[in-house]
């Protein structure tokens, strides 16, 4: 993922990642097969949405505090949508989905998303 220049977005897609493998494996352990695979697909739907917001971030070109606003709204809201499509795309496309995983782990990826704001970079 060094093509994503942001490096708190790139640092907390790589937790996204981490927390996703270690999560199917749990879930694999406990829950089976289908637990890993959904709990694989609910981690990849956050990171794949995740993925999509820190490509649009990082094609702004702007410098004005509006269009720094506008950016961030319209990546959002574009995450937001990849997150929906993906979402019921597996819940039809998957039918041994496991929900209470898929959804659980889902929630954890996007949440730690959300670290990005306390990531900091050390300048070098």
């Amino acid at each position: 993922m060094s093509w994503i220049r942001n490096e708190p977005l790139r640092r907390v897609m790589l937790w996204q990642l981490l927390a996703t493998g270690l999560m199917a494996i749990a879930c694999g352990w406990f829950v089976g097969m289908h637990g890993a695979i959904s709990a694989l697909l609910g981690g990849l739907v956050s990171v794949v949405a995740s993925l999509v917001y820190s490509l649009l971030i990082d094609r702004h070109k702007g410098y004005t505090a509006g269009e720094v606003v506008k950016t961030a709204l319209k990546a959002e809201a574009i995450k937001i949508l990849v997150m929906i499509i993906l979402l019921f795309g597996v819940f039809l496309l998957y039918k041994e989905v496991v929900p209470i995983v898929f959804i659980g782990v889902f929630i954890v990826a996007a949440i730690i998303f959300s670290m990005a704001l306390f990531v900091t970079t050390a300048k070098k």
